[in-house]
């Protein structure tokens, strides 16, 4: 494992972090169990969320007594001043520690969240009193929206810009790349599995180790997973032909519209299971759709319950036009239930 400095921050990191998002789905034992492994194989940076409902809670208890040895990221998305206020005194106290290398403002997708959140009293005011007083270490900002990513790079109020990028998702490696790198903004790399889309860690890795300045932070949920993505690391990178074919077999199966299985749309109020309905059509690609809709059928049977409301399409971040594709994805389902049915 190799370590740098993280932009402007001087903070000395792992080259690939540790995104803290499924550690939420482990009882407390495992949780602890992989993010120790991960820091004996090298891991320094983590980076999680008030949002992870207990994930702050589960690093607070794997790296008691070894503060100074980890890089921890955390983020609020709340807006206003009080909000980010209480979040932040509840992020100190689940991880048990009185600072926070890199606090963030999470999710900055729209002029109206930049407009409450930069306003006075609002959440940045309330985080740079919080630095001043040495309960943050570096502000930080994360965002769905490649244009307001790039506006808040330009403002020079961030140390770090965290933002989706892999091999389907690449827009990042051109403007906002070079503003990142010419402001010496460390660039924080979520999704680098487009949210579960790809599958493949070796491809996913291939690519996005050509841009060493950026970090990646994985999400991982057991030690495997952490073996197999460090392992990568200690070999060098090389892309080769095949690996370029397959990325573009991975671009063409998805398109220009996919789910990123971010959860922001979710709960539905009418009782959708959104999330992996919106997956159906790579799973039917992948599994065969015989085995897809056994696979799927009790996801696909709360698709009907939609009322078009609208709420999804509000929370949705990629702006997916999520009534529209559960509608496209149901009538597949049903196709090859019918296919199944005369078999």
């Amino acid at each position: 494992m190799q370590y740098r400095q993280l932009g402007k921050t001087g903070l000395n990191v792992s080259e690939v972090g540790f995104g803290c998002i499924p550690i939420i789905r482990l009882d407390t034992k495992q949780a602890v169990k992989t993010l120790r492994h991960a820091y004996e194989r090298g891991i320094t940076f983590y980076d999680t969320a008030n949002a992870y409902r207990d994930s702050e809670d589960k690093i607070g208890q794997a790296f008691a007594g070894m503060r100074d040895k980890i890089v921890i990221a955390t983020k609020t998305g709340r807006r206003d001043g009080a909000g980010a206020q209480e979040h932040l005194e509840n992020s100190l106290r689940m991880l048990q520690t009185d600072y926070i290398d890199l606090y963030q403002l999470h999710q900055v997708s729209t002029e109206k969240d930049w407009e409450i959140a930069s306003a006075a009293g609002g959440a940045l005011e309330v985080i740079m009193k919080a630095k001043e007083q040495g309960k943050i270490k570096h502000i930080g900002v994360t965002s769905h929206s490649l244009t307001m990513a790039q506006r808040l790079v330009k403002t020079g109020l961030f140390s770090t810009i965290q933002f989706p990028f892999n091999f389907i998702e690449d827009a990042a490696q051109g403007e906002l790349r070079k503003l990142a790198k010419e402001s010496n903004t460390g660039f924080i790399v979520m999704k680098p599995f487009a949210g579960g889309m790809i599958d493949n860690a070796a491809i996913a890795f291939s690519f996005l180790r050509q841009f060493p300045e950026m970090l990646p932070i994985p999400g991982f949920d057991s030690p495997e997973a952490v073996d197999e993505i460090v392992g990568f690391y200690g070999q060098p990178n090389v892309v080769k032909q095949a690996d370029l074919e397959l990325m573009d077999k991975y671009r063409q199966e998805l398109g220009k519209q996919f789910c990123r299985r971010c959860e922001y749309c979710q709960p539905c109020p009418h009782g959708v299971n959104i999330t992996p309905a919106m997956g159906y059509q790579v799973i039917a690609r992948r599994m065969s759709p015989a085995v897809a809709v056994e696979f799927a059928r009790t996801v696909m049977e709360t698709v009907p319950q939609c009322v078009e409301c609208g709420a999804c399409i509000e929370r949705c971040p990629y702006d997916l036009p999520i009534p529209e594709m559960l509608k496209r994805h149901y009538a597949m389902y049903e196709e090859h239930c019918v296919a199944k049915n005369k078999q």
